[in-house]
């Protein structure tokens, strides 16, 4: 080893020695700051002292390192508000989740929004083959419909490989307190759905919803067609369908909603981007989840305070968990809450750990649901 190198690994060895020694003392003085709240029954979190301490460390600190020296001391309160939750709960740590309900085995019922045909029918069949379906109007209908008992599940999109989150739904998973069960992704294939013997040059307007046509911009651009929008894609070929004969109308759609109806594939596969697919949740009134599921979803709040979000995700890289995905929904008083999907088992006492560190930098934390990420 380069002999400098030695010298000053020396150096931060004896450094390190003293840092954990303060850092001891620290710990210990934060459990009697515990004692006196619990005594005067006084809330963990004090953003006013916290900020009052950052700001305090980072005067302290060469102006080079202010950044560093702001992170170092917001992780240092994180942990300290953690000791403290631990001891004023006498070290029984709260519940991450409802305990796991048994899934039913026979007479399963599912919602989804749409008509046979639509994308989230498919995805419900991916899910659970070939159990009692019911078509919805909307996605609070489908929600309202599992909370209030009517079925065993919901199937519900998420989000989109190309256009990302469906914000809907994120705040229906908060307003009804659904819990995620399972997920699968749908690759999404539009065609171009006609009458029997239509052909292209026969067409003169055409059905979808409006993300079906700019799905197929590409295909659709230069052609002369009216663009008329519909609900979703299986009502689109459901009109279709209607008017039996008609030539001068199609839809676009999947081919299970053209062999649903007995209509004719003009053209197969319309959609610009061949890798398009939906991510679908199965939703349920209670968690379901055992020792095989390797995805948790959790929606979270902070402070409205630079660092603030850091500070939550810093726990979650200590802990050694990946995030595959995290997205920030408005609330009311210009505050945002976060949706963040992980990868690992509420079980696995490391990830658990991991979340109830986050969770004591957080005005608030909900574990959504602990499932397996594909079915």
């Amino acid at each position: 080893m380069n002999s400098d190198l030695r010298v000053i690994r020396d150096k931060l060895d004896a450094i390190d020695q003293k840092l954990i020694e303060l850092f001891t003392q620290r710990m210990d003085l934060i459990n009697e700051v515990a004692e006196v709240k619990r005594a005067a029954n006084i809330s963990i979190s004090d953003e006013a002292r916290e900020q009052e301490i950052i700001d305090r460390m980072v005067s302290l600190s060469k102006t080079e390192y202010a950044g560093e020296a702001k992170t170092f001391t917001g992780t240092l309160l994180s942990l300290s508000k953690y000791r403290q939750r631990k001891l004023l709960f006498d070290n029984r740590e709260e519940e991450l989740l409802p305990p796991s309900r048994k899934a039913p085995e026979k007479d399963i019922s599912v919602a989804y929004q749409g008509v046979p045909g639509a994308w989230g029918e498919q995805a419900a069949i991916q899910m659970f083959n070939d159990n009692d379906k019911m078509g919805l109007d909307s996605f609070e209908e489908v929600f309202k419909s599992v909370k209030e008992g009517q079925v065993d599940y919901g199937v519900v999109p998420i989000e989109n490989s190309r256009t990302g989150a469906i914000g809907e739904v994120y705040d229906l998973l908060r307003k009804y307190g659904c819990y995620i069960v399972a997920q699968t992704w749908v690759p999404v294939r539009h065609c171009l759905i006609a009458n029997k013997g239509t052909k292209l040059e026969d067409i003169r307007e055409v059905f979808s919803h409006p993300e079906g046509f700019r799905q197929c911009r590409n295909f659709l651009k230069g052609r002369p067609w009216d663009l008329s929008s519909c609900r979703n894609t299986a009502v689109a070929v459901e009109m279709v369908a209607k008017e039996k004969g008609n030539k001068r109308i199609a839809a676009i759609g999947s081919k299970r909603a053209a062999d649903l109806h007995d209509l004719d594939i003009v053209v197969p596969d319309i959609i610009d981007d061949k890798a398009n697919k939906t991510r679908f949740i199965a939703i349920a009134s209670a968690p379901e989840y055992d020792e095989t599921c390797d995805a948790i979803s959790i929606t979270f709040s902070v402070s409205h305070r630079s660092g603030a979000l850091c500070e939550v995700l810093f726990h979650f890289m200590s802990a050694g968990i990946n995030l595959s995905r995290i997205e920030s929904r408005p609330m009311m008083g210009n505050k945002y809450c976060f949706f963040t999907d992980l990868e690992g088992n509420i079980l696995d006492e490391n990830v658990a750990r991991g979340i109830r560190n986050a969770s004591a930098c957080c005005g608030y934390l909900e574990v959504l649901g602990c499932y397996k990420s594909n079915v």
